[in-house]
């Protein structure tokens, strides 16, 4: 017979008292530190209270791990495996007491007394003689303890590849929550096709296509939207064989064709000018001040929506030479990517407007108080695109279509394609050391908006007068 006596102390009031510290596994959710129970006030007592308080204990970290189990998502077998390989090492540094001999729990009997301990503790299903309710990762830390950490870890899964990537990717970013939704929505349409269960390294091609197709013909998704979601499918599946160190499987999902014929382009259209003038009209009489000044911002400098509503005051320099939006990444408001972070000359309607926003801004940072912030942006899409829809119905004009209209204007006015990708931050490719300095590129991309706005208003003038001389005839 032995019995575990490492928790039982006398305290300086001279009775017994067990006393264990809660896993750091579960002390949030239990919402304890450590445990304890008075044994007695001899040792005789304490050693027939000592089993009774040992088994309390063990059901109460037990139940904090159903606790968590049903708090959180159900671990994968490998998130089990080596949560256990740490519950059994914590387990390896206690005592055990046989026939008068302290071993240390990693010792084999000790180990096998230990585990028989612990699973004494809850009920055991007559049919099988196995015990019920022990929290996997508790069984199979005891197992590990017992079998000298002989035990096969699981092999990595798809399940194991997506929370890799989104403890490695998506964790801590400022839009965390929507991609976090995005991944989990792509995965769960892999998920019809394959199980998340299935090991990376037994992925094949034809798992592949059958997610493809299982998007394409059963969910009839845009092929567009396909190519995106497949494209975030192979990223996750990329990260895991690499991470879990499976270099040497394929990645099935690469280069797996979606005919181009039948991807239908997925672009937003310019705005009409009459139905900018129309938009334009009903946002001065509908809208917020700050709403109408993001637009005339937007329109003026074609820059994505987010970049007007995510700037600090200190990010307009209206007193230089030429006036500009200094785009640069902050906490609140990432850019797209690198090309995005530049100068943007602000002309005409643009810069009153700027001009307007700072006197409007107060002693805050943010340009615009109510959009300068996380998601700012959808917030501000959300409330223009009331007003778009008033005017039309056209599901490919939106609030984004004024950076098709800038471009259409650049455009016109012969403005080459590097200029055009200094105003609107498009990727620049090679021709990315043209222009040496910051002070180049703007007087480039002012020069080029200057030449684009001053065409447009000549042609609206031109259609203004065409139109006064139809109707005086």
């Amino acid at each position: 017979m032995g019995l575990v006596l490492r928790y039982a102390r006398l305290t300086k009031a001279g009775t017994w008292q067990y006393r264990r510290r809660v896993p750091t596994t579960v002390r949030d959710i239990l919402k304890k530190g450590e445990f304890k129970r008075f044994l007695g006030n001899t040792h005789r007592e304490a050693l027939k209270a000592y089993g009774r308080a040992d088994a309390e204990f063990e059901r109460f970290v037990a139940e904090g791990h159903r606790l968590l189990e049903r708090a959180a998502q159900p671990l994968t077998p490998l998130e089990a495996h080596r949560a256990a390989e740490r519950r059994a090492r914590e387990l390896a540094q206690e005592t055990v007491v046989i026939g008068g001999r302290e071993l240390s729990a990693s010792n084999p009997e000790a180990a096998d007394l230990l585990r028989d301990s612990r699973l004494s503790a809850f009920p055991v299903d007559p049919e099988t003689s196995e015990p019920v309710g022990v929290p996997e990762v508790e069984r199979r830390a005891l197992n590990l303890l017992a079998n000298g950490g002989r035990l096969a870890r699981p092999a990595p899964t798809i399940a194991d590849a997506k929370r890799l990537y989104i403890r490695e990717r998506i964790k801590g970013d400022i839009n965390e929550t929507a991609k976090t939704q995005r991944l989990e929505r792509v995965m769960a349409h892999l998920a019809h096709a394959i199980e998340e269960s299935r090991p990376l390294s037994d992925l094949t091609r034809e798992d592949a296509r059958e997610v493809r197709d299982h998007m394409l013909r059963d969910l009839n998704m845009n092929p567009a939207t396909v190519r995106r979601y497949m494209n975030d499918i192979r990223a996750v599946i990329s990260l895991g064989l690499t991470e879990f160190g499976l270099s040497e499987a394929l990645n099935p999902f690469l280069r797996l064709p979606i005919k181009l014929e039948t991807v239908a382009r997925d672009e937003r259209l310019p705005i009409p000018d009459e139905t900018l003038t129309a938009i334009r009209s009903r946002l001065t009489g509908n809208a917020g001040a700050e709403l109408w000044l993001i637009w005339r911002m937007v329109e003026g400098t074609g820059c994505r929506l987010g970049e007007i509503t995510g700037a600090l005051v200190s990010d307009l320099l209206l007193d230089a030479p030429i006036p500009y939006l200094n785009l640069v990444h902050h906490p609140h408001r990432r850019l797209k990517n690198d090309a995005s972070v530049r100068r943007v000359p602000l002309i005409g309607e643009a810069l009153e407007a700027a001009k307007e926003a700072v006197k409007a801004a107060g002693p805050g940072p943010f340009l615009f108080q109510r959009y300068g912030r996380v998601r700012g942006s959808d917030a501000a899409s959300a409330a223009l695109m009331k007003h778009v829809r008033a005017i039309t119905d056209n599901p490919k004009i939106a609030v984004h279509s004024l950076r098709h209209t800038m471009e259409d204007r650049l455009s016109r006015a012969r403005i080459d394609e590097f200029d055009r990708n200094l105003i609107l931050g498009h990727t620049r490719g090679s021709m990315s050391e043209r222009y040496g300095g910051p002070d180049a590129r703007l007087e480039a991309a002012a020069a080029g908006l200057k030449a684009a706005l001053d065409l447009a208003a000549r042609g609206k003038k031109a259609k203004a007068d065409a139109a006064q001389t139809t109707s005086t005839a």
